[in-house]
């Protein structure tokens, strides 16, 4: 498969500020090769969840379970839960060495496979509701417990630089889905391109 922009390096997600991780993924290009089918687009939308401080983290008070293990591996490999048994959700898995962050990706704008994307979205045309959601962008890519832990600088699920995004150009506001976070639900973690072809999701 050819290579079109350089991956992001280890370092990029190795950096300690999880938050600037998360804004500056806005914009980049989100790709996997899962069963044979290349898919994947522009970044549009994430979440950061800012390790052991954060009640809205799995890791919140340094909880640390078979699931959440994860989480405390240096940065720069993927971290996939299933929730609610219902759906798969993707995160980037950021930091250090025993410092639980990550960010979750909650939406691209679909630009390669999009048959495949459509075939396993069950749908027959595209929209700007295609792929703005969590689960909904682990069923368009193929993204599962499968992909839980590996590398993000291999040839399943990767991300390439692209074109750079003003900070005019995004939407900073609070994470939904989390009220049992308290007041931490109130922060200002959740990352919006500001596109056309792009409508963000309540949830």
């Amino acid at each position: 498969m050819l290579q079109i922009h350089e991956k992001l390096s280890n370092e990029f997600f190795r950096q300690k500020d999880v938050l600037g991780i998360a804004q500056s993924l806005i914009g980049k290009q989100l790709f996997t090769q899962i069963d044979g089918q290349l898919t994947g687009g522009i970044i549009a939308e994430t979440e950061a969840y800012n390790g052991i401080s954060d009640r809205a983290s799995h890791a919140y008070g340094g909880r640390k379970t078979n699931r959440t293990e994860v989480m405390y591996r240096e940065g720069g490999i993927a971290y996939v839960y299933f929730s609610y048994g219902m759906h798969h959700l993707f995160n980037v898995v950021t930091g250090s060495n025993g410092d639980p962050k990550a960010v979750l990706i909650r939406g691209i704008i679909p630009t390669v496979g999009i048959e495949t994307i459509l075939k396993r979205r069950n749908l027959l045309k595209t929209n700007t509701t295609l792929v703005n959601g969590p689960a909904k962008l682990c069923q368009a890519l193929g993204i599962s417990l499968k992909q839980n832990t590996i590398s993000l600088q291999g040839d399943t699920i990767w991300i390439e630089k692209y074109w750079g995004v003003g900070h005019g150009d995004i939407l900073i506001t609070t994470r939904v889905g989390i009220d049992y976070a308290g007041e931490d639900a109130h922060l200002p973690y959740r990352f919006i391109l500001m596109d056309k072809d792009y409508r963000t999701a309540k949830k």
